[in-house]
Order: structure tokens, then C-alpha cells, then sequence
């Protein structure tokens, strides 16, 4: 029997989406749409696959990447409906499916002019664990990505146990590992798990972190993320954030043992801060130009913002897919940026990004909103990124 090769494998937390389109006049306000037996017009509900392996697997898969998808469904409608459309978008799942459990799902409510609501039932992927993933599969392929930890219940219990073996386990075989965070609830409980101490054990097992800004705070510094959240109010949080809570949330990831770090920093850009020669030598799929690199990417300019559903899920595509394909760091952040503002023009996750083509051709068309980080950043007018000149520190 051929064995199956991928590029990647995506595992992790993997649900179906059901997202309502909103099209009435007052839609735009929240308290004029959920208000108790009132009757809400709405438009036709997008069906989609969502979670990590869905959305940065099923787009690394549109930018040409061989991509293998794992996750755990159970055996009812909700799970047909997703191994459906993985096969229709050409991909290929390894998906555990088990009698008696149910599919995850989640309702989101995508209202114009405000952030997503999501209400989330995580059905089997409370019981994921470290062997749902088949590693002979994963030892085959270059990189392994793994999404949604706080999601998925037996991942984070006992102190992460189970994610640290995962880790542990893939990095046996010398494969590229990536992780994606979500952000906890503080409220539910993996709000109340103490991931600073997960962190430490983890991250030296992990290559590459593309985290987002306001997860990563709330990781590292409850203290400053509570900080920030108050003075934002009803803003948009990120909006408060300093370049320099940005370039401490990098370098802290890169001191706890992550080799590089794609800081997801929402409307205000992407950091990319990579480690020294010394953890790279674990990184042998990367050359030398990969080394020691700041750089921050402004986002591209979106004439409308439909939805931001799975925009930072595929940003981490195309980061990962440029890497694969031989990019240099700079042009990498490029292609995250761009797969991030393509995602923004449509209501689901996944039909506005575009092939690997198109997308380098927008990468190089596309309008950048320009605007510099700090004063101590130079501009690359070629890469159309900014660094920070060597012997500068911020």
C-alpha cells in the first residue's frame, strides 16, 4: 500500500460552521438584533467547514501545497457534511471518526460593521488526544501544524499533557512543527489553565509560533493584557497595543525556545522575528537568510471588509505555504499578509483566497497601507516590508 505524503499536515480542532448572512437595515447593531422573541430576517446560511484544520489546511491546499488533514468527528450528519467538503475542495483527510461522538459545530454571526459573535459546541474535539494523530503519516511530511489547543479539552487538561506529547513525539521524527493558539476564554476552563507554565515546557518543541497578538498577552502578561482591554472599552483592543507589547511578545516567544515567531497583530500589520543560528540548526529545512530577522509588514489595503472569519487561520497558509516554496522571510510575511486580506472579502473562511499564482501576482499589485511602526524602522521599498537597522533594538 502507497504510503501518503504531504507537505503538510494540519491537525488539530476541526467543526462545521453555520454563518447567517445579515441583510436588514438595523443589522449593523447588536441590541437591535438579539432581542428576546423578536423575529430576525436573515439571509441564506453559508455552510462551511471551520476550526484550524479546515481553514488553514483547506487554504494551504488552494495555494498548491500537498496537504494532509487530521482531526475527530463523530458519525452523524454534521461530520458527513465535513468529509464532504474536504473532498470537494481536493483535499485529503485522515479524520478519526468515532461512533457515539458528535461533530463539533458553531453558529457565527457575522453582523456588517462588528466583530464576529461565535457561539461554539467543541463535540469530539474535547476528546482529541495525542494518539488521534497518526504519526507515520506525519513523519512522511515536512511540517506539522497543530491549531486551537484551548478548544479542545483533553489537549490542555493536566497541563497540557497531551499537546506537550504531541510536540515531543513529531519532533522525534525531524519534522517542522508550527502551533496556533486561540484565545482562551477567561471565564471557561482553559481560561483558568496556567499557560505560561504549558509554554515553557512546549515551546522549545515548536518551530514556528504564528500567534496573535491579544493571545499571546493574555499568555504572557494577564497583568497587561487586562490593561489594555480596559482602557479599549468597546474599541478595537489592538489599537492600544505599543509596538513595543508587540516586540516583547516576540522576543519573549523566541526566549522560551520558539525558533519564529509570526506575530498576528490584526488591522495594524504582522511581526516577524526569527531566533539565531544556534536554534536553527534544528530548522535544517530553512536557509541562513531565515536567521535573526525583524521585520514588520503593514496589511493590505481591503476596498470592504465583509468578515474576518479564519483571516489570521489564513494568514498562517500563506506564510507556511511561502516558506515551503522556497521564499526568503520578507517575501513569506508578504504572503501572509496577502492570504489574510483576501479571506476579508467573503463571509466564510475559505472562498476568497486564491491560487498560489494569483496570489504572488497580488502580492506584488495589491495597495499596502503604509504606514511606519516606529521611527526607528526602515523602509524596504523592493520587499515592501520594514526592518530594524542591525545594532538597533526596540
Amino acid at each position: 500500500m502507497k504510503k501518503l505524503q504531504f507537505d503538510v499536515v494540519v491537525a488539530g480542532h476541526v467543526c462545521m460552521d453555520i454563518t447567517p448572512e445579515f441583510v436588514t437595515a438595523d443589522s449593523g447593531k447588536i441590541a437591535s438584533v438579539f432581542v428576546p422573541g423578536k423575529l430576525v430576517n436573515i439571509g441564506a446560511a453559508e455552510l462551511s467547514t471551520g476550526g484550524s484544520v479546515s481553514n488553514t489546511g483547506l487554504a494551504l491546499t488552494r495555494l498548491g501545497v500537498k496537504t494532509g488533514l487530521m482531526g475527530k468527528i463523530g458519525n452523524d450528519l454534521f461530520g458527513d457534511g465535513i468529509r464532504s467538503i474536504f473532498k470537494n475542495h481536493g483535499a485529503t483527510d485522515a479524520l478519526t471518526v468515532v461512533e457515539g461522538e458528535r461533530t463539533s459545530y458553531s453558529f457565527i454571526f457575522a453582523l456588517p460593521g462588528v466583530d464576529r459573535i461565535i457561539m461554539h459546541n467543541p463535540g469530539a474535539n474535547d476528546t482529541f488526544g495525542a494518539n488521534d494523530i497518526n504519526y507515520e503519516i506525519v513523519s512522511h511530511s515536512k511540517l506539522f501544524h497543530f491549531g486551537y489547543p484551548p478548544l479542545m479539552r483533553k489537549m490542555f487538561k493536566n497541563g497540557g499533557r497531551e499537546l506537550i506529547r504531541v510536540f515531543k513525539i513529531v519532533k522525534t521524527g525531524k519534522v517542522l512543527t508550527s502551533l496556533d493558539m486561540s484565545l482562551p476564554d477567561p471565564n471557561s476552563e482553559s481560561g483558568k489553565v496556567d499557560w505560561l507554565t504549558v509554554f515553557r515546557k512546549l515551546l522549545p518543541f515548536v518551530d514556528i509560533a504564528p500567534f496573535s497578538a491579544e493571545e499571546t498577552m493574555f499568555v504572557l502578561n494577564r497583568a497587561r493584557y487586562d490593561e489594555l482591554s480596559e482602557e479599549a472599552g468597546s474599541n478595537e483592543p489592538l489599537a492600544f497595543y505599543k509596538m513595543s507589547d508587540f516586540t516583547y511578545l516576540a522576543d519573549t516567544l523566541l526566549e522560551m525556545g520558539v525558533g519564529i515567531v509570526l506575530l498576528k497583530c490584526g488591522y495594524r500589520g504582522l511581526l516577524l522575528k526569527t531566533a539565531g543560528s544556534k536554534r536553527f540548526q534544528d530548522i535544517k529545512l530553512l536557509p541562513e537568510s531565515w536567521h535573526s530577522k525583524t521585520i514588520w509588514k503593514n496589511v493590505y489595503a481591503v476596498k470592504k471588509i465583509v468578515s474576518a472569519t479564519g483571516a489570521g487561520d489564513s494568514a498562517i497558509a500563506g506564510f507556511l505555504a511561502g516558506l515551503l516554496k522556497g521564499l526568503s522571510p520578507e517575501q513569506s510575511v508578504s504572503a501572509a499578509a496577502c492570504t489574510g486580506a483576501q479571506n476579508l472579502s467573503t463571509l466564510d473562511a475559505l472562498s476568497g483566497i486564491k491560487n498560489w499564482d494569483e496570489t504572488v501576482l497580488l502580492m506584488r499589485t495589491m495597495q499596502i497601507v503604509k504606514e511606519s511602526p516606529d521611527p526607528s524602522w526602515q523602509y524596504c521599498t523592493k520587499d515592501k516590508v520594514w526592518f530594524l537597522p542591525v545594532g538597533v533594538r526596540h
